[in-house]
């Protein structure tokens, strides 16, 4: 299980120039909400942005470490 600090500070290392929010919607430690904000979101679709955020927590949905991940991304 990650909890909402390593989220955050994982997307925020990988992804440079992050600024991020994590949620944890149900208060279960398994399901979270992940808002992300970077610049280098503009002029790129919503897949591409969610891919980006996505590609930084694979292990983490490999290894069942995560559970649930919703994606809200700003530029």
């Amino acid at each position: 299980m990650t909890n909402p600090q390593e989220l955050k500070e994982k997307i925020e290392k990988n992804l440079l120039g992050s600024k991020v929010e994590i949620i944890d919607e149900r208060n279960d430690g398994m399901h979270y909400k992940a808002i992300v904000k970077n610049k280098k979101f503009l002029n790129k679709s919503l897949v591409e942005q969610h891919r980006m955020v996505l590609d930084v927590l694979k292990e983490d949905f490999k290894n069942k470490n995560l559970h649930s991940l919703s994606i809200e991304t700003k530029e």
